[in-house]
C-alpha cells in the first residue's frame, strides 16, 4: 500500500452486536489490541469488552460508557489489522489525513500519533460514562431531520423550544442535521417538522449529546485531559467543532492547548461533519493537488454513506470486516 490515505473513524451509534469479531480472528495484531482493552477495561466493566462486542446483549453494548470505548478499540484494532495486510507500521503509511466523527475524533488522533492506545481507551471511557451520567441527570432526546437546511433546523429549534433546551448537534451531511435538547422541546419538534415539510426520526440514544445539557460531562472531561499528553500529529487530524485541522501542529504546546478545548467544546457543540467531508474532498479528492485513498475504519459503513450524500467523487473503501 504506498497511495496515500485518509482515514475515516466511525462513532456512536456504528455499534453492532459482533462487531470486531472478524478481526479477532483474521489478524493477531487486531486481536492483540482487542486483549489489551479487556486488560484496561475489564475490572469496571465487570466483562471483557470483547465478550460484549461479540455477543452483546444489544443493550449493554449500546450504553454510552460501552458504546463509546467499544466503537474506539474496535477501530484502532481494524486499524492494525490493515497495517499488517499492507505490511507498514503506523509510521510507514502515508496517512495525508485524519477524521472521526464525535467520539471518532479520539481514533483520528490515536491514528495520527498524537495520543497512544491506552490513554485514549481510558480517556474515550471516561467521557462516554461522564455523558451516561448527564444523560440520566437531565432527561434529553435527539432527532434526525432529513431534508432540513441549517437555518430550517435553527428555526424549527426556536419554535419548538418552549423555554427548554433545543439545538442543531449533528451537521452529518446535505440535508441531514441532528437536532438535541430536552425530552419535551425534542417530541415537539418531531410533531412540528412535518409542517414545515421536514421528515423527523427519534433517535433512540441516551441523552441530549452534544448539546448544552451535556456541560457536566464536559466539566469531567476538561480534568482528565488536562493531564494528558497530546503530541502535535503526523498527519492533519480534523476538528469536529470547527470543520478544519486542528490548529499549530508545529507547536507541541500550543497544539495540545487547542486539542484539549476543542474536545471539551465539542460535548456541548455541534458536530460539523459535513465540513469535515467537504475540506476532505478538497483537499484529497480526485483532481485535488494532493489525491489519496479514503479509508472507514470498522465498525460499520455510515461515513462512506456521509460522504457519498457529501460529495459522489470520494469513494471510500469500508472495513467493517477484514
Amino acid at each position: 500500500m504506498s497511495q496515500p490515505l485518509v482515514i475515516l473513524c466511525p462513532g456512536q451509534g456504528a455499534q453492532a452486536v459482533g462487531m470486531a469479531r472478524a478481526w479477532a480472528g483474521a489478524s493477531p495484531q487486531a486481536r492483540a489490541t482487542l486483549d489489551l482493552a479487556d486488560r484496561v477495561l475489564a475490572p469496571r466493566l465487570g466483562s471483557s469488552l470483547t465478550s460484549i462486542c461479540f455477543d452483546g446483549p444489544p443493550d449493554r453494548l449500546n450504553r454510552t460508557d460501552v458504546s463509546q470505548p467499544a466503537i474506539y478499540a474496535a477501530s484502532v484494532a481494524s486499524w492494525h489489522g490493515l497495517l499488517s495486510t499492507w505490511a507498514m507500521t503506523d509510521t510507514d503509511a502515508r496517512v495525508l489525513a485524519a477524521a472521526g466523527l464525535s467520539l471518532g475524533e479520539y481514533t483520528a488522533l490515536t491514528i495520527a500519533g498524537s495520543l497512544d492506545f491506552e490513554t485514549g481507551l481510558e480517556l474515550v471511557a471516561l467521557r462516554g460514562r461522564a455523558m451516561q451520567d448527564a444523560a440520566e441527570q437531565t432527561p434529553g432526546g435527539m432527532v434526525a431531520l432529513i431534508g432540513a437546511e441549517e437555518s430550517q433546523a435553527r428555526d424549527l429549534c426556536a419554535k419548538a423550544a418552549g423555554g427548554q433546551t433545543l439545538v442543531c448537534a449533528n451537521f452529518n451531511a446535505p440535508g441531514q442535521i441532528v437536532i438535541s435538547g430536552d425530552a419535551g422541546a425534542c417530541a415537539r419538534a418531531a410533531d412540528l417538522a412535518p409542517s414545515m415539510g421536514l421528515r423527523a426520526t427519534p433517535l433512540a440514544v441516551a441523552g441530549a449529546f452534544h448539546s448544552p445539557l451535556m456541560q457536566p460531562a464536559a466539566d469531567r472531561l476538561r480534568q482528565a485531559l488536562a493531564s494528558v499528553d497530546l503530541r502535535p500529529p503526523r498527519a492533519p487530524v480534523l476538528s469536529n467543532v470547527t470543520g478544519t485541522p486542528h490548529e499549530h501542529p508545529d507547536h507541541p504546546e500550543r497544539f495540545a492547548r487547542s486539542v484539549r478545548d476543542r474536545l471539551v467544546e465539542q460535548l456541548t457543540s455541534p458536530v460539523r461533519w459535513a465540513e469535515n467531508a467537504r475540506w476532505l474532498a478538497q483537499h484529497h479528492g480526485e483532481g485535488s493537488a494532493h489525491p489519496a485513498e479514503f479509508h472507514e475504519l470498522a465498525p460499520g459503513k455510515t461515513l462512506a454513506g456521509l460522504m457519498r450524500r457529501t460529495d459522489k467523487s470520494v469513494k471510500v473503501t469500508t472495513h467493517d470486516e477484514p
